[in-house]
Parts: C-alpha cells; sequence; structure tokens
C-alpha cells in the first residue's frame, strides 16, 4: 500500500517576494506543486495577508430583531456598488484571539457591551488570493447592554452607523439584494436555519 502524502509534502516552495507592504501584505510566491497523478507544476500565486478577522450577529430573541452596521466600502465601490454595505460587526483579530476580538469590535462598532458570545464556525472567504480566515459568532444581546452609540473609531476613519431590524426584515434583504456581504448573508442564514431566535 502507498503511503499518502500530505499536503506539505506536496509543496516545494522556489521564492517569495513581497509586492506590496502598505496597508496589508501581499505576496507572489512561486512553488513547485505535485499532482495526484506524481507529476510536479510549477505555479505562480499572489496573496493577500491582511491577518485573521472575527465577526457576530447580535441578535435579540424576545424583540425577534438583530443588529447590523452600514458602512461605506470603497472596493465594492470600484465594482459597480454604490459602496454602503449593510454587514454583521465585525474586525480583525490583531494581537487578540477572535473572542476578545469580537467582544471589542462589537462595543467599539455598535456600542454594546455582550457578556455572552458563541463561536458557530470558520471559514476561509476569498481562499484563492486572500489568506484570512474568518471566525463566525452570535451572540444575544438585550437593551441594557448598550453603553455607547457606537460607530467605530473615527481616526481610523470609520464611520458606522448602527441598524436594528427584525430578522424577518434582514431576511428579506438578502432576496432584494440589500444585504450583498457575504459574511453577513452566511450569519442570517445560519440564524434562520438553526432558528436562533425562536
Amino acid at each position: 500500500m502507498t503511503a499518502t502524502l500530505s499536503t506539505s509534502d506536496r509543496i516545494r516552495i522556489h521564492r517569495t517576494e513581497v509586492l506590496s507592504d502598505d496597508w496589508y501584505v501581499l505576496r507572489k510566491t512561486t512553488f513547485d506543486y505535485q499532482l495526484r497523478n506524481g507529476v510536479w507544476q510549477t505555479i505562480s500565486r499572489e496573496t493577500y495577508d491582511r491577518g485573521n478577522g472575527a465577526t457576530i450577529l447580535l441578535y435579540n430573541r424576545a424583540q425577534q430583531t438583530v443588529i447590523l452596521t452600514r458602512q461605506f466600502r470603497f472596493p465594492a465601490f470600484v465594482n459597480g456598488h454604490d459602496g454602503m454595505l449593510i454587514e454583521t460587526c465585525a474586525g480583525l483579530l490583531d494581537q487578540d484571539d477572535p473572542e476578545t476580538c469580537i467582544r471589542k469590535e462589537t462595543e467599539e462598532e455598535t456600542g454594546y457591551r455582550i457578556d455572552k458570545v458563541r463561536k458557530v464556525f470558520e471559514a476561509f472567504m476569498s481562499p484563492g488570493s486572500v489568506t484570512e480566515r474568518l471566525f463566525f459568532f452570535v451572540g444575544e444581546y438585550q437593551p441594557r447592554d448598550k453603553v455607547a452609540d457606537g460607530g467605530g473609531i473615527a481616526t481610523e476613519g470609520e464611520e458606522v452607523e448602527v441598524l436594528e431590524l427584525p430578522l424577518s426584515q434582514a431576511l428579506a434583504m438578502l432576496d432584494s439584494g440589500e444585504i450583498a456581504d457575504g459574511k453577513t448573508i452566511m450569519l442570517l442564514q445560519y440564524a434562520q436555519l438553526h432558528r436562533l431566535l425562536d
């Protein structure tokens, strides 16, 4: 019986070049990859490293509502969208673990201080070119948890609008295309599939 090679045994990296190190890091890597038939193929790929992140769907079971945000996203704007995306609260981990990150981002963006959050899954959002792994959370909020206005950090160029919507309206906005952000679609569908607000 032939032993199965691990993925790392099937990759030989020749060189890595840093193409950009401005906001995040863009690298070009040339490597050999061994196909299943044993043939080695030389490949060149660019990877964009922006770090890992976390996102959360805040929900209130009694009110049947969710908290979302709206902010301007330039990459969406240059791709034919008006740029104003409705999203779940999210942020990069930086030096934090995912749970610490999402608690901090929740308070910064929405003004809610949430004690209990629950990780539901993690996913690579654009694995063809972006290294980011995103950690997905849900957390129940109460009106008493509102400790600030939210809105993000102005000195970092953030201008975040906080939206409190019935879950039914948010789900309808998926169908209408008003919500077009991938992580938000995934968490709203999770809420519906797992009957989170029942």
